[in-house]
This record gives C-alpha cells, structure tokens and sequence, in this order.
C-alpha cells in the first residue's frame, strides 16, 4: 500500500494532460506537486523550473520534498515539439526536443528513485506517444524521444522491480490539446474512434498506472489512442 506522507510530481502540469493528471492523483488522495512553466491547475504546490537543467531538478525535488513530503509518484509529461522534415531539421531543434522529453525524463526518474528504493514503493508513469513507435513524417526528434521514452521505461523497470517500484508509460494519440491544435481533422479521421482523445482520459490511466491497484504492471506501455496503434 501506498506510503502516507507521499506525494506525486507532475512535470507539464500546468495545462492539457499534465493538469488532467495532476487532477486525478490528487482526487485518488495524492498531495500534487506540479513543475511547469503556467499555472498549477489548483495542485498543492506549483514549482516554475527548466527542467533540462540538472541543478533546477535538483532544487524542485529538495523544495517537495521539505513541504510534500517524499516523491514516491512521478509523472514525466513535460513534452515540447519542433516539427521539421529529417532533411532540414537542425541541430538546436533536435536537441531542444530531446532534452526536454527524454533526458529531463531520465534525470527526473534518476532523481525520484532515490526516495523510491529507500520507502520501497514508487510509481513512475513517462507519457511518451502513439508516434514513438510509429513513422509521422516530420517528426523524427520528438518520434526519437518518444521511442527512447518508452525504451527507458521498460529498462527502469527490469532494475526496480522487485524494489517495490513500478514504471510504465502511457502513449496517447491525437488528444485534444494545445499541442495538437494545428492536426488537420483529415487526419484525425483516420482514428478508428472517428474522434481525438480528452485529457481526462489519458489522465485516467496515469491514475490507474500510480495506483495501488496496478502493482504488478510494470515496464509496459499503454495506448490511449482510439485503436490509432491497432
């Protein structure tokens, strides 16, 4: 069972899947804590840091951890996109993607295992994409991040296993948010749903994945995309 005086980081929190999820842990009876550069969506703290510096993460986790309590949740959802053909993508823009998706996730869940292994119990949830395992052309940096999200997932969780610690992920398709404001609905026709997804119910399945419910899933990847994968 989950410890008491715990709580869940959520890194994006501050608006579309992140705020869902920040809303659902809280109402499953985590204290949230948020990291994003927006509002906090009512969390019980809100922390504004760039997360690809290793010393911010360093100071918002030493900052929760004094009012929070230990991290034993953590949930990686900070995601940014720079789209651009493999051709004429630069430098700046692949590494601005994946520092943000996938190498802030890996410090963030180096970090949060700390805490984790110590109480023995940890839930980690990486939001990755339907796009990490399959071809969108002009999006071979956040497709990249999102395919080494999902790798790190499942390697992380052959190494905590049977520390009590769970890691999975969730891959969400065409989802109503900001970020997916400029998707032709042609394309979003070609969800067998006939329809983009809610926050909600992404941020349903982050709740489940960070429950107690789901302690013996762990280093798998969950689809929330319409049957877009099948």
């Amino acid at each position: 069972m989950r410890p008491d005086g715990a709580c869940a980081l959520v890194t994006g929190g501050g608006r579309g899947i992140g705020a869902a999820a920040a809303t659902a842990l809280a109402a499953d009876g985590w204290a949230v804590a948020v990291v994003s550069r927006s509002g906090g969506n009512g969390a019980d703290l809100h922390l504004a840091a760039d997360i690809t510096d290793p010393e911010a993460i360093g100071e918002a986790f030493a900052t929760v951890e004094k009012r929070l309590g230990p991290v034993l949740c953590l949930v990686n959802n900070a995601g940014i996109t720079a789209d651009n053909l493999a051709l004429s993508l630069a430098d700046d823009e692949w590494d601005r993607v994946l520092d943000t998706n996938l190498t802030a996730a890996f410090r963030l869940t180096r970090r949060a295992l700390r805490g984790m292994l110590r109480a023995r119990y940890g839930r980690i949830v990486n939001v990755a994409s339907v796009v990490g395992p399959r071809a969108n052309a002009g999006q071979a940096n956040y497709a990249a991040s999102k395919a080494g999200l999902i790798g790190l997932t499942k390697t992380v969780a052959a190494e905590v296993a049977r520390k009590g610690v769970t890691v999975n992920a969730v891959a969400p398709g065409f989802i109503e948010t900001d970020m997916t404001a400029t998707v032709p609905d042609a394309v979003k026709r070609a969800v067998p749903a006939r329809r983009a997804g809610t926050p909600d119910e992404v941020a349903a399945c982050v709740r489940f994945l960070a429950s107690a419910d789901a302690g013996y899933v762990t280093g798998t990847t969950l689809y929330v995309d319409g049957g877009l994968a099948a």
